[in-house]
């Protein structure tokens, strides 16, 4: 929402704050303010001048020398390429040490171009006359402009007045960040109530005048409503003698400053109470509506509707339209028809404001991709009462304009009216709430600045309609924290609740997880929960795999988001494919995100979350790199016993060699492994990748957090290392299960620190080696102790085929 700052101040004629100070306080107050933009931002010195003379330059065919009138003794000198302008008619001049904000080609500079006299061709100019775009506009809010040439002013613009100022451009333009729930405040009206709430200043909208000369309106229209539902309100009125021409020039630069271009007097009418009431307005040629009827009704299923740009649309059934006694002649709350075009011949118009359910135009403007203005406003859902108060600021400005004679009376359908809501006055409660100490004549006040009615005697509240987010006592509340100010109310311990810190066992095994990949050199990557069904071929997973069981998005934004995503490889390798493709050498990421896994399809019951950390990498590191961190973090999240590396893990986007099933206690936690090389050539991955996933819920099943501590051993340690000759289908996990098995109890730990396979070893056969360490608590072990435990190590290896080599 963006609003003009003088047309706020129009309204609150005590605000006399800068736009900073404005900006603060509404933020403050609880309409956030983006920024404001400062129109006159880099233009300075630059007046309206008069062209007295016009003569050629002697060295130049292009270039011609302009004496021109900027209201000083003497006029000025000015050289020129233009070639659209001719002698008495006025233009803006930037004077010598002046600043405009850009070219004429519509590029703007950061600070402006800074105009200092020279000499052209030999010929000395003391200032510059500029085009549109020099003065940082457009021919887009000023479509007289001429397309490459000076921008001509009206004959009646004051010649030495500051054209700055006389074009409108001197305003500050405010952006705010409205909440859904505030729809009064998605008009300018609403933004200056809550600016006058805001200072403690009174607040003076615009009187409307009471409209209508002879006849009555409902004489000569008829409107019929046949699905309230969908049209809460009709409000039409008629305007006969209609003078098409331009709208005067306070209404121009209002509407500039809202981004809106001038068109002619009657849409500009429509825009403008749009803007100002937040009720979009729409005009038809009275004398082509057939039958002199309105009728709003559901369109017919595949029936064609031709709009004001021209494109042919198809309708369904659910989508709203407002015809005459002939054919349709407007798609309700989106854009009017092609056919009712309001153009310069015509003499009577109808007016119309209606109020339309919020949730079928934003269905329709959706389905038809064609979302305009005036459907973004409807589908806020706006206050019916509102659009009477918006159809007679339309006609008053009909007349104050001389625009056409507004017909007495109004045809007004309004079968269900809105009535103000009442909640009980509580301002001892609030205090309480808010832990504040406010007389409950001052919260009165509160509301009594906002339009809200209170009764004291029956200590109610009456809510007005247009305040559609004030509905039961926290609302109330809230409304007095933002009048007394946030930054006032006292900080107060809770009552009636016990405090407890620290966090959940959950949210420390992420912050584990988070810490552990951030220590190992990963960065976090946050992905999206939902993906394309095409992802299960390009990991290679079968079709029984009871992954492809995906959760399907109702509305989904395209196919590549239709499903919710049943695993996380697919966006970790998307992730790591986008690094790839950018040439980053090295990558590493990792993501904590959730699966949603169906319990049936269709859903009956909420799918199932799981928290998954998933790892990813390529560039420096190996399988042992990516196994290394993740027994790193199950070991610190509490994972107390022995973590079995199963090679026999049913995930096919692994490669076949490299990949295991963590299994802890029998049960599966996870896997890890290098991709496969077909799933990294459908990814544009062009180097080995390595990628792990661990089930969160299945780690604080499995988890032991508490923590043991060891004396320091007072005894040297007894080691020993072996050269073993190993098949190379004996993997390392095996082989350690034997130490484990015949180790003793004095087996303090085991490392590999050697694998082989070369010339010096058999074929089928790899080298590995390890070292042994041994240590009693009690005592220095001796040969004795150690021999018999290698010995059985030694023989429960010979069972798998391992031998020492010799």
């Amino acid at each position: 929402m963006r609003t003009s700052f003088e047309w706020i101040r129009s309204m609150v004629p005590g605000l006399t704050e800068d736009p900073k100070e404005y900006s603060d306080r509404m933020t403050m107050f609880g309409q956030k303010v983006e920024f404001f933009t400062d129109l006159s931002k880099d233009l300075e010195k630059i007046v309206v001048g008069q062209i007295r003379s016009i003569v050629p330059h002697q060295d130049s065919d292009h270039l011609c020398i302009c004496q021109v009138d900027v209201g000083q003794e003497e006029p000025i000198q000015i050289v020129t390429g233009a070639s659209n302008m001719k002698e008495n008619d006025k233009v803006p001049v930037v004077l010598d040490g002046g600043r405009v904000a850009g070219g004429h080609d519509g590029t703007k500079t950061e600070g402006g171009i800074k105009i200092k006299k020279g000499k052209l061709r030999g010929v000395e100019s003391f200032g510059m006359m500029c085009s549109i775009e020099e003065l940082g506009s457009s021919r887009d809010l000023f479509p007289d402009a001429p397309e490459d040439g000076l921008y001509i002013l009206p004959s009646d613009a004051p010649v030495g007045c500051d054209a700055v100022k006389y074009l409108g451009l001197d305003d500050k333009v405010i952006e705010y960040e409205i909440t859904g729930n505030r729809v009064d405040c998605f008009s300018v009206l609403g933004i200056a109530r809550e600016a006058a709430c805001a200072f403690s200043l009174p607040f003076k909208p615009a009187l409307i005048k009471e409209t209508g000369v002879s006849g009555n309106c409902a004489d000569d229209i008829s409107v019929t409503i046949e699905n309230d539902g969908l049209c809460k309100r009709f409000v039409a009125r008629e305007v006969r003698n209609v003078k098409i021409g331009p709208s005067p020039e306070w209404m121009q630069k209002r509407l500039r400053s809202q981004g809106i271009r001038p068109i002619n007097n009657i849409v500009d009418i429509t825009n403008y109470v749009m803007e100002e009431y937040g009720q979009p307005m729409h005009s038809y040629d009275y004398d082509q509506i057939a039958g002199k009827k309105i009728i709003v009704r559901n369109a017919k299923d595949g029936e064609i509707f031709t709009t004001l740009d021209g494109e042919e649309h198809k309708l369904d059934p659910d989508m709203l339209l407002i015809c005459d006694g002939e054919k349709p002649v407007g798609l309700a709350g989106i854009m009017g028809g092609e056919n009712s075009m309001i153009t310069d011949d015509v003499t009577t118009v109808l007016f119309e404001a209606a109020t339309f359910d919020g949730t079928n135009i934003r269905k329709s403007a959706k389905r038809l991709g064609m979302r305009t203005e005036a459907s973004g406003m409807f589908e806020k859902g706006l206050d019916p009462n509102n659009a009477i108060l918006a159809m007679n600021r339309a006609c008053a400005l009909v007349e104050e304009m001389g625009a056409g004679e507004v017909v007495a009376g109004t045809v007004d359908v309004y079968k269900a009216k809105k009535e103000p809501v009442t909640i009980p006055f509580e301002p001892e409660r609030y205090n309480v709430f808010l832990g504040t100490d406010i007389s409950a004549d001052e919260i009165a006040s509160y509301f009594e600045a906002e339009g809200l009615s209170v009764d004291r005697e029956k200590k109610l509240v009456s809510i007005p309609t247009f305040r559609q987010d004030l509905l039961c006592f926290a609302d109330l509340a809230e409304e007095v924290a933002r009048f007394f100010g946030y930054d006032r109310i006292p900080v107060t311990a809770l009552k009636g609740v016990t405090l407890s810190g620290g966090i959940s066992e959950k949210d420390e095994v992420l912050d584990i997880a988070r810490n552990s990949a951030f220590n190992y050199g990963f960065s976090e990557a946050m992905c999206f929960s939902f993906e394309s069904p095409k992802v299960y071929d390009k990991l290679l997973l079968s079709e029984d795999d009871e992954r492809r069981n995906a959760i399907k998005i109702m509305n989904p934004l395209g196919e590549d988001y239709s499903i919710m995503r049943t695993q996380t490889v697919n966006s970790m390798l998307e992730s790591l494919s986008l690094n790839s493709s950018r040439r980053n050498p090295d990558a590493r990421l990792f993501e904590l995100g959730k699966t949603y896994i169906a319990k049936a399809l269709p859903l009956t019951t909420l799918p199932d979350e799981r928290d998954i950390f998933t790892l990813g990498f390529y560039g420096e590191g190996d399988f042992f790199v990516m196994k290394g961190v993740v027994l790193d973090f199950l070991e610190s999240a509490g994972i107390r016993g022995d973590i079995v590396f199963d090679p026999d893990s049913k995930n096919p986007f692994l490669h076949p060699g490299r990949k295991a099933e963590i299994k802890f206690s029998g049960e599966s936690l996870g896997f890890l492994g290098e991709v496969h090389p077909t799933v990294l050539s459908s990814y544009g991955i062009r180097e080995r990748a390595y990628i792990a996933c661990i089930d969160i819920e299945k780690v604080l099943s499995k988890r032991d957090p508490s923590v043991r501590y060891e004396a320091i051993a007072n005894f040297p340690a007894s080691t020993r290392d072996l050269s073993l000759d190993v098949p190379k289908d004996i993997t390392a996990g095996e082989i350690e299960a034997v130490f484990k098995k015949y180790g003793t109890k004095n087996l303090e730990s085991f490392s590999l620190f050697d694998i082989y396979e070369g010339e010096q070893v058999r074929e089928g056969r790899k080298s590995m080696a390890y070292n042994i360490v041994f240590r009693a608590p009690d005592r220095s072990l001796s040969d004795d102790d150690v021999n018999p435990a290698i010995e059985k190590i030694l023989k429960g290896l010979s069972e798998i085929g391992v031998e020492l080599r010799k």
